[in-house]
């Protein structure tokens, strides 16, 4: 069974690496990889191929840096390209990107099967382009692997329930594989001087905050009034960089470093007393280190992570009370998936050439 995997953002690479290295290992299986380059900055992008041990794309696209119209579009045109030329059994797509929602609409148009990690997550604000993306994936997927029952009962609220596999989270295992390796590897905290528990880590890169000035004005004065009673570290984001250069607004008291790796963020988030993020994916990383964590949002996806007192919004004065979120599994989502693929119309269609 030959799959095709697009990924071009960090989350992706991230996720990409549990259930990559599941498919390595199960006989019958080949994977292909396709880097779309929406995160084209090495520090954003090569360096999670070498720290998590995922194969190098066979396939760099090369498209960043443009409006969500023409990068979508030129997305969907150069996949389509790849998967005429590669003829794939099934298309793997992860998350809420351009490129997620590029690499469907080019498969589906195609007659190719698409698998969605990650399926049903709403945050019901439809002014968020990754909103838009994940509705769109999920109504053209065959495969919908939701992380979660909260994203179950949201597909099945638009109609949709064929192909619809609570799976847990692959996030989960690709963290739990991280801590170990950040153990072994990271040397973030002494490079930057940091204590255990006496910092809190914070990343900023949504359009929704970074596109609107009076915005980021004030996600910046609230991560900068958090700075005054700890230290903030925040890896800069390009796009956040630029937008602040841009609208002539610094950072005074927050720490900003360079964008990291997979595991020296892990290392970060595995020491921190809290987490700052506009995230969804760290929302839920943060949870995983049992670290609480700000969404500095005004809606989230990741509702588990509110409602079990772990993430709470930044309009939101306290935390409910604390407990475990038993969806997200036991670090075993990568396997369940593999085990329905090997079911899968892909398998199938692999099986009749």
């Amino acid at each position: 069974m030959k799959i095709l995997t697009v990924l071009g953002a960090r989350p992706q690479f991230v996720k990409a690496s549990a259930l990559s290295r599941q498919l390595a290992r199960t006989p019958g299986m080949a994977e292909v990889i396709v880097h779309t380059g929406q995160h084209h900055d090495p520090e954003m992008s090569d360096i999670f191929f070498s720290e998590l041990d995922i194969a190098p794309p066979r396939h760099h696209l090369g498209i960043s840096g443009l409006p969500h119209g023409a990068m979508t579009g030129r997305m969907l045109e150069a996949v389509e390209r790849v998967l005429q030329a590669e003829q794939p059994d099934l298309v793997l797509v992860y998350g809420d990107t351009n490129s997620t929602l590029a690499a469907a609409l080019a498969a589906v148009k195609l007659h190719v099967p698409v698998a969605h990690v990650e399926a049903g997550l709403r945050s019901f604000n439809r002014r968020m382009p990754e909103e838009i993306n994940r509705i769109l994936t999920d109504h053209v997927s065959a495969l919908l692997f939701c992380p979660t029952e909260t994203a179950c009962r949201n597909l099945a609220q638009e109609g949709i329930s064929a192909g619809v596999h609570m799976v847990g989270d692959v996030m989960y295992d690709a963290t739990l594989a991280a801590i170990a390796r950040a153990r072994e590897r990271s040397t973030i905290l002494r490079d930057l001087g940091l204590a255990p528990r006496a910092y809190a880590v914070a990343t900023l890169h949504r359009a929704e905050n970074t596109d609107d000035r009076g915005r980021l004005a004030r996600v910046t004065a609230w991560l900068e009034g958090q700075a005054e009673a700890t230290t903030v570290v925040l890896p800069l984001h390009p796009r956040t960089r630029r937008k602040m250069e841009e609208y002539g607004l610094a950072w005074q008291r927050v720490r900003t470093i360079p964008p990291v790796g997979y595991l020296d963020m892990a290392a970060l988030l595995h020491g921190a007393s809290a987490v700052f993020t506009d995230s969804g994916g760290l929302q839920k990383e943060a949870y995983f280190h049992r670290v609480p964590c700000v969404t500095l949002r005004d809606e989230t996806e990741w509702v588990e992570t509110i409602d079990a007192g772990w993430n709470r919004l930044w309009s939101a004065a306290e935390y409910r009370p604390r407990r475990d979120i038993a969806d997200y599994g036991t670090g075993n989502a990568a396997e369940r998936i593999v085990e329905v693929l090997l079911r899968s119309p892909g398998q199938r269609q692999a099986e009749a050439r």
